[in-house]
Protein backbone atom coordinates (compact mmCIF):
# COMPACT_ATOMS: atom_id res chain seq x y z
CA UNK A 1 0.00 0.00 0.00
CA UNK A 2 2.82 2.13 0.71
CA UNK A 3 4.98 1.71 -2.73
CA UNK A 4 1.89 2.33 -4.79
CA UNK A 5 0.78 5.35 -2.42
CA UNK A 6 4.58 6.39 -3.11
CA UNK A 7 4.74 6.03 -6.49
CA UNK A 8 1.10 7.24 -7.25
CA UNK A 9 2.32 10.59 -5.80
CA UNK A 10 5.78 10.55 -7.67
CA UNK A 11 3.65 10.50 -10.71
CA UNK A 12 1.47 13.57 -9.92
CA UNK A 13 3.95 15.26 -8.24
CA UNK A 14 6.13 15.54 -11.72
CA UNK A 15 2.57 16.34 -13.99
CA UNK A 16 2.67 19.05 -10.98
CA UNK A 17 5.84 20.17 -12.11
CA UNK A 18 5.17 20.33 -15.70
CA UNK A 19 1.47 22.35 -15.03
CA UNK A 20 3.19 24.74 -12.61
CA UNK A 21 6.33 25.34 -15.08
CA UNK A 22 4.33 25.79 -17.60
CA UNK A 23 1.90 28.28 -15.78
CA UNK A 24 5.04 30.12 -15.19
CA UNK A 25 6.03 30.17 -18.44
CA UNK A 26 3.06 32.08 -20.14
CA UNK A 27 2.83 34.24 -16.96
CA UNK A 28 6.53 35.56 -17.86
CA UNK A 29 5.26 35.69 -21.35
CA UNK A 30 2.04 38.45 -20.10
CA UNK A 31 3.75 41.89 -21.04
CA UNK A 32 3.16 44.89 -19.04
CA UNK A 33 0.63 46.96 -20.03
CA UNK A 34 1.72 50.57 -20.80
CA UNK A 35 -1.38 53.19 -21.49
CA UNK A 36 -1.08 54.86 -24.97
CA UNK A 37 -1.55 58.56 -23.87
CA UNK A 38 -2.65 58.90 -27.99
CA UNK A 39 -6.17 57.06 -26.52
CA UNK A 40 -8.20 59.34 -25.40
CA UNK A 41 -11.23 58.30 -22.76
CA UNK A 42 -14.32 57.21 -25.00
CA UNK A 43 -16.43 54.48 -22.87
CA UNK A 44 -19.07 55.05 -21.02
CA UNK A 45 -18.55 52.79 -17.58
CA UNK A 46 -21.29 51.52 -15.45
CA UNK A 47 -19.60 49.91 -11.91
CA UNK A 48 -21.43 47.52 -9.96
CA UNK A 49 -20.86 46.96 -6.03
CA UNK A 50 -23.47 44.19 -4.60
CA UNK A 51 -23.07 44.99 -1.06
CA UNK A 52 -24.86 43.28 2.17
CA UNK A 53 -24.18 44.73 5.23
CA UNK A 54 -21.16 46.72 4.43
CA UNK A 55 -21.55 49.92 6.61
CA UNK A 56 -17.91 49.91 7.51
CA UNK A 57 -16.64 49.27 4.22
CA UNK A 58 -18.34 50.60 1.55
CA UNK A 59 -17.95 54.45 1.95
CA UNK A 60 -13.92 53.66 1.73
CA UNK A 61 -14.98 51.68 -1.39
CA UNK A 62 -16.66 54.42 -2.82
CA UNK A 63 -14.51 57.02 -1.91
CA UNK A 64 -11.55 55.22 -4.05
CA UNK A 65 -14.07 54.76 -7.32
CA UNK A 66 -15.68 58.20 -6.77
CA UNK A 67 -12.40 59.89 -7.05
CA UNK A 68 -11.19 58.51 -10.60
CA UNK A 69 -9.21 60.53 -13.00
CA UNK A 70 -11.84 59.63 -15.00
CA UNK A 71 -13.87 61.88 -16.82
CA UNK A 72 -17.13 61.92 -14.63
CA UNK A 73 -19.65 62.05 -17.67
CA UNK A 74 -17.95 58.57 -18.97
CA UNK A 75 -19.10 56.63 -15.64
CA UNK A 76 -21.81 55.92 -13.03
CA UNK A 77 -21.43 53.49 -10.07
CA UNK A 78 -24.44 51.53 -9.10
CA UNK A 79 -24.61 49.74 -5.45
CA UNK A 80 -26.90 46.95 -5.33
CA UNK A 81 -27.77 46.61 -1.39
CA UNK A 82 -28.84 42.76 -0.86
CA UNK A 83 -31.54 43.10 1.39
CA UNK A 84 -28.93 45.00 3.99
CA UNK A 85 -29.92 45.06 8.01
CA UNK A 86 -27.22 47.70 8.80
CA UNK A 87 -26.61 51.36 7.58
CA UNK A 88 -24.73 50.37 4.33
CA UNK A 89 -27.92 52.46 2.27
CA UNK A 90 -27.98 55.04 4.25
CA UNK A 91 -24.18 55.15 4.22
CA UNK A 92 -24.48 55.23 0.69
CA UNK A 93 -27.39 57.55 0.44
CA UNK A 94 -25.40 60.26 2.04
CA UNK A 95 -22.97 60.05 -0.20
CA UNK A 96 -25.05 60.51 -3.25
CA UNK A 97 -25.22 64.17 -2.13
CA UNK A 98 -21.93 64.97 -3.32
CA UNK A 99 -22.23 62.33 -6.39
CA UNK A 100 -24.83 62.79 -8.39
CA UNK A 101 -23.47 59.96 -10.80
CA UNK A 102 -24.06 57.38 -7.65
CA UNK A 103 -26.83 55.42 -7.70
CA UNK A 104 -28.77 53.17 -5.02
CA UNK A 105 -30.38 49.70 -5.97
CA UNK A 106 -32.52 47.98 -2.77
CA UNK A 107 -33.20 44.38 -4.01
CA UNK A 108 -35.87 44.26 -1.26
CA UNK A 109 -37.90 46.89 -2.90
CA UNK A 110 -37.42 44.68 -6.09
CA UNK A 111 -37.30 40.92 -5.58
CA UNK A 112 -39.54 41.31 -1.88
CA UNK A 113 -39.32 38.27 -0.26
CA UNK A 114 -39.12 35.78 -2.91
CA UNK A 115 -36.26 33.33 -1.74
CA UNK A 116 -32.69 33.49 -4.29
CA UNK A 117 -30.41 30.75 -4.43
CA UNK A 118 -28.02 33.51 -5.89
CA UNK A 119 -28.64 36.84 -4.64
CA UNK A 120 -25.54 38.16 -5.92
CA UNK A 121 -26.00 37.78 -9.41
CA UNK A 122 -29.64 38.81 -9.20
CA UNK A 123 -27.65 41.90 -7.75
CA UNK A 124 -25.82 42.28 -10.83
CA UNK A 125 -28.29 41.50 -12.85
CA UNK A 126 -30.82 44.54 -11.81
CA UNK A 127 -28.33 47.21 -11.82
CA UNK A 128 -27.51 46.02 -15.52
CA UNK A 129 -31.04 45.97 -16.45
CA UNK A 130 -30.07 50.05 -14.94
CA UNK A 131 -27.02 50.75 -16.62
CA UNK A 132 -26.50 53.54 -18.54
CA UNK A 133 -22.55 52.25 -19.44
CA UNK A 134 -21.58 50.37 -22.60
CA UNK A 135 -19.00 48.59 -20.54
CA UNK A 136 -19.97 46.95 -16.83
CA UNK A 137 -17.27 46.80 -13.95
CA UNK A 138 -17.66 44.62 -11.13
CA UNK A 139 -15.77 45.21 -7.80
CA UNK A 140 -16.74 43.91 -3.68
CA UNK A 141 -18.06 46.84 -1.40
CA UNK A 142 -14.68 45.68 1.02
CA UNK A 143 -12.17 46.45 -2.13
CA UNK A 144 -10.25 49.76 -2.70
CA UNK A 145 -9.07 50.99 -6.35
CA UNK A 146 -6.17 52.89 -7.99
CA UNK A 147 -7.43 56.70 -9.31
CA UNK A 148 -6.09 55.19 -12.60
CA UNK A 149 -7.98 51.81 -12.33
CA UNK A 150 -10.92 52.87 -15.30
CA UNK A 151 -8.62 55.25 -17.30
CA UNK A 152 -6.56 52.04 -17.34
CA UNK A 153 -9.12 49.31 -18.44
CA UNK A 154 -10.64 52.20 -21.17
CA UNK A 155 -7.07 52.87 -22.80
CA UNK A 156 -6.98 48.47 -22.65
CA UNK A 157 -10.23 47.72 -24.32
CA UNK A 158 -9.67 50.46 -26.98
CA UNK A 159 -6.08 48.89 -27.75
CA UNK A 160 -6.82 45.40 -28.09
CA UNK A 161 -10.65 45.37 -28.63
CA UNK A 162 -11.39 43.64 -25.65
CA UNK A 163 -15.02 42.15 -24.93
CA UNK A 164 -14.08 40.50 -21.18
CA UNK A 165 -11.35 41.80 -19.09
CA UNK A 166 -10.09 40.08 -16.05
CA UNK A 167 -7.93 42.15 -13.83
CA UNK A 168 -5.38 41.68 -10.96
CA UNK A 169 -6.63 41.51 -7.12
CA UNK A 170 -4.42 41.05 -4.24
CA UNK A 171 -5.52 40.77 -0.36
CA UNK A 172 -4.14 43.50 1.87
CA UNK A 173 -1.83 41.61 4.82
CA UNK A 174 -3.00 43.14 8.15
CA UNK A 175 0.06 40.93 9.66
CA UNK A 176 -1.77 37.99 11.03
CA UNK A 177 -0.85 34.55 10.06
CA UNK A 178 -4.23 33.86 8.39
CA UNK A 179 -3.91 36.98 6.33
CA UNK A 180 -0.20 35.89 4.99
CA UNK A 181 -1.28 33.14 4.29
CA UNK A 182 -4.65 34.43 2.11
CA UNK A 183 -1.97 36.87 0.69
CA UNK A 184 0.19 34.38 -0.45
CA UNK A 185 -2.48 31.71 -1.34
CA UNK A 186 -4.44 34.51 -3.47
CA UNK A 187 -1.46 35.22 -5.20
CA UNK A 188 -0.68 32.31 -6.51
CA UNK A 189 -4.63 32.05 -7.94
CA UNK A 190 -4.05 35.14 -9.51
CA UNK A 191 -0.58 34.02 -11.34
CA UNK A 192 -2.56 31.43 -12.68
CA UNK A 193 -5.44 33.23 -13.70
CA UNK A 194 -3.23 35.53 -16.01
CA UNK A 195 -1.31 32.71 -17.23
CA UNK A 196 -4.06 30.62 -18.08
CA UNK A 197 -6.18 33.74 -19.99
CA UNK A 198 -3.31 34.84 -21.23
CA UNK A 199 -2.56 31.33 -22.96
CA UNK A 200 -6.45 30.92 -23.74
CA UNK A 201 -5.94 27.26 -21.34
CA UNK A 202 -8.94 28.15 -19.65
CA UNK A 203 -11.45 30.29 -17.89
CA UNK A 204 -10.23 32.35 -14.56
CA UNK A 205 -11.44 35.74 -12.81
CA UNK A 206 -12.18 37.27 -9.95
CA UNK A 207 -15.82 39.55 -9.56
CA UNK A 208 -13.62 41.93 -7.53
CA UNK A 209 -12.25 43.47 -10.88
CA UNK A 210 -13.65 42.61 -14.26
CA UNK A 211 -15.38 43.97 -17.00
CA UNK A 212 -17.72 43.08 -19.75
CA UNK A 213 -19.31 44.61 -22.96
CA UNK A 214 -23.27 44.83 -21.46
CA UNK A 215 -24.12 44.01 -25.28
CA UNK A 216 -22.08 40.57 -24.77
CA UNK A 217 -23.69 40.02 -21.13
CA UNK A 218 -26.91 39.83 -23.40
CA UNK A 219 -26.10 38.56 -26.07
CA UNK A 220 -24.87 34.82 -24.14
CA UNK A 221 -28.16 35.26 -21.91
CA UNK A 222 -26.39 36.62 -19.20
CA UNK A 223 -26.66 34.38 -16.14
CA UNK A 224 -29.40 32.04 -17.44
CA UNK A 225 -28.14 28.57 -17.00
CA UNK A 226 -26.39 29.15 -13.80
CA UNK A 227 -28.10 31.42 -11.82
CA UNK A 228 -29.54 28.69 -9.52
CA UNK A 229 -25.53 28.24 -8.55
CA UNK A 230 -25.09 30.10 -5.66
CA UNK A 231 -21.58 30.90 -6.48
CA UNK A 232 -19.93 31.92 -9.83
CA UNK A 233 -20.80 35.26 -11.03
CA UNK A 234 -17.55 35.89 -12.18
CA UNK A 235 -16.10 32.41 -13.73
CA UNK A 236 -18.84 30.76 -14.93
CA UNK A 237 -20.21 33.90 -16.87
CA UNK A 238 -16.47 34.40 -18.62
CA UNK A 239 -16.75 30.84 -19.43
CA UNK A 240 -20.11 31.72 -21.52
CA UNK A 241 -18.47 34.95 -22.68
CA UNK A 242 -15.08 32.95 -23.94
CA UNK A 243 -17.11 30.08 -25.62
CA UNK A 244 -18.38 32.86 -28.62
CA UNK A 245 -15.53 35.10 -27.93
CA UNK A 246 -12.06 33.21 -27.65
CA UNK A 247 -9.93 35.74 -29.16
CA UNK A 248 -11.21 39.14 -27.13
CA UNK A 249 -11.32 37.56 -23.79
CA UNK A 250 -8.24 39.07 -22.22
CA UNK A 251 -6.24 39.82 -18.97
CA UNK A 252 -5.00 43.07 -18.14
CA UNK A 253 -1.64 42.81 -16.04
CA UNK A 254 -0.45 46.56 -14.53
CA UNK A 255 0.07 47.34 -11.48
CA UNK A 256 -2.36 50.85 -11.33
CA UNK A 257 -4.85 48.32 -12.15
CA UNK A 258 -4.91 45.87 -9.23
CA UNK A 259 -7.75 46.14 -6.46
CA UNK A 260 -7.16 45.54 -3.23
CA UNK A 261 -9.77 43.81 -1.19
CA UNK A 262 -9.84 42.42 2.91
CA UNK A 263 -9.36 39.22 3.52
CA UNK A 264 -11.23 36.86 5.66
CA UNK A 265 -10.43 37.80 9.96
CA UNK A 266 -10.67 34.13 11.03
CA UNK A 267 -9.86 30.66 9.76
CA UNK A 268 -13.60 29.84 10.10
CA UNK A 269 -14.68 32.85 7.45
CA UNK A 270 -11.63 31.96 5.11
CA UNK A 271 -12.65 27.95 4.91
CA UNK A 272 -16.60 29.07 4.33
CA UNK A 273 -15.25 31.44 1.63
CA UNK A 274 -13.28 28.83 0.00
CA UNK A 275 -15.72 26.43 0.04
CA UNK A 276 -18.02 29.15 -1.62
CA UNK A 277 -15.41 28.87 -4.44
CA UNK A 278 -15.30 25.33 -4.64
CA UNK A 279 -18.99 24.74 -4.89
CA UNK A 280 -19.16 25.84 -8.53
CA UNK A 281 -15.98 23.59 -9.38
CA UNK A 282 -18.54 20.89 -11.05
CA UNK A 283 -20.80 23.39 -12.68
CA UNK A 284 -17.84 23.87 -14.95
CA UNK A 285 -18.56 23.70 -18.68
CA UNK A 286 -14.79 23.88 -19.16
CA UNK A 287 -13.19 20.71 -18.91
CA UNK A 288 -10.17 21.79 -18.89
CA UNK A 289 -10.02 23.68 -16.14
CA UNK A 290 -12.48 20.99 -14.31
CA UNK A 291 -9.20 18.57 -15.04
CA UNK A 292 -6.79 20.53 -13.55
CA UNK A 293 -8.94 21.39 -10.57
CA UNK A 294 -9.61 17.29 -9.96
CA UNK A 295 -5.62 16.91 -10.33
CA UNK A 296 -4.94 19.83 -7.70
CA UNK A 297 -7.62 17.84 -5.31
CA UNK A 298 -5.87 14.55 -6.13
CA UNK A 299 -2.43 16.02 -5.50
CA UNK A 300 -2.90 17.52 -2.13
CA UNK A 301 -5.40 14.31 -0.76
CA UNK A 302 -2.11 11.98 -1.89
CA UNK A 303 0.21 14.17 0.45
CA UNK A 304 -2.51 14.04 3.71
CA UNK A 305 -3.15 10.65 3.01
CA UNK A 306 0.46 9.61 2.67
CA UNK A 307 1.90 10.04 6.19
CA UNK A 308 -0.81 7.14 7.34
CA UNK A 309 1.12 4.80 5.51
CA UNK A 310 3.89 5.30 7.60
CA UNK A 311 2.08 2.91 10.13
CA UNK A 312 3.40 0.03 8.24
CA UNK A 313 6.63 1.54 6.84
CA UNK A 314 8.10 4.39 8.81
CA UNK A 315 10.60 5.45 5.94
CA UNK A 316 7.37 6.89 4.22
CA UNK A 317 7.72 10.13 6.34
CA UNK A 318 11.08 10.46 4.84
CA UNK A 319 9.97 10.11 1.31
CA UNK A 320 7.08 12.48 2.27
CA UNK A 321 9.05 15.10 3.55
CA UNK A 322 11.22 15.13 0.13
CA UNK A 323 8.56 15.40 -2.26
CA UNK A 324 6.99 18.21 0.28
CA UNK A 325 10.38 20.16 -0.27
CA UNK A 326 10.42 19.24 -3.78
CA UNK A 327 6.70 20.43 -4.06
CA UNK A 328 7.78 23.86 -2.54
CA UNK A 329 10.93 24.39 -4.64
CA UNK A 330 7.68 24.02 -7.84
CA UNK A 331 6.09 26.17 -6.83
CA UNK A 332 8.54 29.03 -5.48
CA UNK A 333 9.65 29.08 -8.81
CA UNK A 334 6.27 30.41 -10.17
CA UNK A 335 5.83 32.74 -7.14
CA UNK A 336 9.06 34.57 -7.69
CA UNK A 337 7.59 36.39 -10.21
CA UNK A 338 4.11 36.56 -9.64
CA UNK A 339 5.33 38.02 -5.93
CA UNK A 340 7.46 40.44 -7.60
CA UNK A 341 4.10 41.63 -9.44
CA UNK A 342 2.20 42.01 -6.86
CA UNK A 343 5.23 43.76 -4.54
CA UNK A 344 4.84 40.71 -2.34
CA UNK A 345 8.26 39.50 -2.17
CA UNK A 346 8.77 39.93 1.21
CA UNK A 347 5.88 36.76 2.09
CA UNK A 348 7.44 34.13 0.32
CA UNK A 349 9.41 33.60 3.16
CA UNK A 350 6.68 32.10 4.42
CA UNK A 351 5.82 29.71 1.72
CA UNK A 352 7.68 26.78 3.11
CA UNK A 353 5.76 27.10 6.52
CA UNK A 354 2.43 27.50 4.26
CA UNK A 355 2.50 24.71 2.40
CA UNK A 356 1.26 21.98 4.65
CA UNK A 357 -1.52 24.37 6.04
CA UNK A 358 -2.44 24.59 1.71
CA UNK A 359 -2.27 21.19 1.23
CA UNK A 360 -4.81 20.09 4.45
CA UNK A 361 -7.49 23.06 3.36
CA UNK A 362 -7.39 22.47 -0.16
CA UNK A 363 -8.63 19.25 0.75
CA UNK A 364 -11.34 20.28 3.17
CA UNK A 365 -12.80 23.30 0.43
CA UNK A 366 -12.63 20.82 -1.80
CA UNK A 367 -14.44 18.62 -0.39
CA UNK A 368 -17.15 20.51 1.87
CA UNK A 369 -17.83 22.40 -1.48
CA UNK A 370 -18.74 19.19 -3.28
CA UNK A 371 -20.99 17.67 -0.53
CA UNK A 372 -21.57 20.11 2.41
CA UNK A 373 -22.44 23.53 2.76
CA UNK A 374 -21.29 26.78 4.04
CA UNK A 375 -23.12 30.17 5.18
CA UNK A 376 -21.97 33.40 3.30
CA UNK A 377 -23.22 37.02 4.45
CA UNK A 378 -25.49 35.28 6.74
CA UNK A 379 -27.19 33.04 4.80
CA UNK A 380 -26.65 29.16 5.17
CA UNK A 381 -26.18 27.69 1.50
CA UNK A 382 -26.11 24.01 0.50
Amino acid sequence: MAVFLLVFIVVLLVCHAVLIETYRKWFLKVKLFDPSPAIKPAIFFTVIIPARNEEDRIGKCLETILQQDYPVHLFEVIVADDYSSDNTAPVVQSLQKQFPHLHLLQLEKVVGSNKLNSYKKKAIELAIQQAKGEWIVTTDADCAVSQHWLFNLANFIQQYNSVFVAAPVKFTNTGSFVSIFQCLDFISLQGITAASVYHGFHSMCNGANLAYKKQVFYEVDGFKGIDKIASGDDMLLMHKIYVRYKKQVHFLLSQPSIVETLPMETWKDFINQRIRWASKADKFDDTRILAVLVFIYLLNLSFLILPFAAIWNRNVWWYWLAMLAAKTVIDLRFMVPVAKFFGEEKLLWWFPVMQPFHIVYTVIAGWLGKFGKYTWKGREVK
